[in-house]
């Protein structure tokens, strides 16, 4: 078997080197790369011959595939795979695994922080005060006392809503599926109109899929109050961000924080939330900490062993 890593994952040489000994005793070539490269040519070229490609969340099409028809396995260093062309591997019987649960923790803080950036304008503040500036009469907001509409109970989800109950937040929620464990921490399950028109703060945790789909719209968009805001460390594909765009523009809403778009920053020069007051945008960072590439790491390789332990 040959195991061809496209990418670098955030590990170091030296733990790559250290893989490639254990899967030479299982008689495999390991071959892996120290640099990102999004290029579908180069992809192509690197998985070449290989029967089990590692990736994380470089688009991979039918195309690229095409070219590289010993594909039995991929191990996706991420969780969603909605840049996966997955019509053709069930066609060519290429199996997929995900590394689902590595960034639980890290999205959660970092939605968390959003909140908090948004409300005390933390960001805004540091450049005010590099600038020389003061505080002027600027009053933040706190996250106790407030409503929270969480759109998700997966474990993402659940997490930020532990997160927002230490915090003193009430917490609404809406999902596909109602979990008891969500219940019995006091969340009720409300429909996603009720959620948007009731929310203080609207944090979305749910996956990139034909029913999401912009599913925060200008319609959606318009219920929220006046002085509510949006977090979005989910996927871009879930809203319409030229409708979240004008609202901020036009005060129909306070505030965002997105730390994802419809691709992967860098962002276009006419991005409509590039020019939105009140944003603060970062460049989809929420599952890059050292724990969580560290986690996804282990779940990424640990899914290798046990398929080629079913051959």
């Amino acid at each position: 078997m040959r195991i061809s890593v496209v990418e670098p994952l955030g590990i170091g040489k030296e733990q790559f080197e250290t893989l490639r000994a254990e899967f030479e005793t299982k008689n495999c070539v390991f071959e892996y790369y120290m640099d990102r490269n999004e290029n579908p040519n180069t992809i192509a070229q690197r998985i070449g011959d290989a029967d089990i490609v590692v990736i994380s969340n470089i688009r991979l099409s039918a195309e690229t595939m095409a070219k590289c028809p010993n594909i039995k396995m991929l191990s996706v260093a991420f969780t969603g795979l909605d840049h996966i062309d997955l019509d053709y591997c069930r066609a060519n019987n290429i199996e997929v695994f995900n590394a689902s649960g590595y960034s639980t923790v890290a999205v959660s803080e970092l939605a968390i922080g959003l909140m908090l950036d948004v409300y005390r304008k933390i960001t805004e503040m540091d450049a005010n005060t590099r600038q020389l500036g003061s505080r002027g009469m600027f009053l933040g907001r706190e996250l106790h006392g407030k409503t929270v509409g969480v759109v998700g109970t997966g474990a993402i989800g659940i997490q930020t809503i532990n997160l927002l109950k230490a915090f003193g937040c009430k917490v609404l929620a809406y999902s596909r599926t109602q979990r008891s464990e969500v219940k019995a921490l006091g969340v009720e399950y409300v429909s996603l109109e009720h959620l948007m028109a009731n929310s203080d703060i609207v944090t979305l945790h749910v996956p990139a899929t034909q029913n999401t789909a912009q599913m925060i719209n200008a319609e959606m968009i318009s219920l929220m109050k006046p002085s509510a805001i949006l977090i979005n460390t989910a996927r871009g594909a879930v809203v319409d961000n030229n409708a979240l765009a004008q609202a901020l523009k036009n005060s129909k809403i306070a505030g965002a924080g997105i730390d994802v778009y419809e691709t992967e920053p860098p962002l276009p020069e006419n991005h409509p939330l590039l020019s939105a007051p009140n944003a603060v945008l970062l460049p989809h960072i929420a599952y890059a900490t050292r724990e969580a590439f560290d986690i996804r790491a282990d779940i990424v390789m640990d899914n290798i062993r046990k398929w080629l332990d079913k051959q």
